[in-house]
């Protein structure tokens, strides 16, 4: 087993591993955060995605012992005092929530893209933008335009 350390969602974390381990396997089943889904198992569909160090990653193809020292965002650690975020209201709003297993993997790669944005960016983002920022993350409800018109309405 490995020891590693990493701040998530804001806290310092250490836990043990086994060096074979994915990070949604840690998220999981050693420290509880079920909020991150697994899909396909295999970086297709963006259901399990989380924030590394402010990058949008599939968790399921990540090994857990590359967050040494990194900075890990789940969608439990996005919530402001309790309550929800913007985003997360957002997509409550506008629909973008449909049957809701592929929404925290929309909401983290959403928060990730408006994130990384400049406010003269923000203010040129074309409906073609957020598609490309979401093309990693699927929805099987069809659910696009909802979860689209959240992004927007946020920016």
């Amino acid at each position: 087993m490995l020891k590693i350390k990493f701040v998530l969602n804001n806290e310092p974390v250490e836990c043990f591993i086994e060096e074979y381990e994915m990070l949604i396997d840690v998220l999981r089943n050693r420290l509880n955060l079920t909020g991150t889904k697994e899909g396909c198992g295999e970086g297709e569909c963006g259901v399990c995605t989380v924030l590394i160090d402010g990058l949008n990653i599939d968790s399921c193809l990540y090994p857990a012992m590359e967050v040494e020292g990194k900075e890990v965002l789940t969608i439990e650690g996005i919530s402001e005092h309790g309550e929800l975020s913007d985003i997360q209201k957002s997509f409550l709003e506008n629909g973008g929530v449909q049957c809701g297993f592929c929404t925290p993997g929309m909401i983290m790669s959403s928060k990730a893209f408006i994130d990384n944005l400049d406010d003269k960016r923000k203010e040129n983002i074309t409906e073609e933008d957020i598609k490309r920022a979401l093309s990693g993350n699927l929805c099987r409800c069809t659910g696009y335009v909802q979860i689209i018109d959240s992004v927007k309405k946020i920016i």
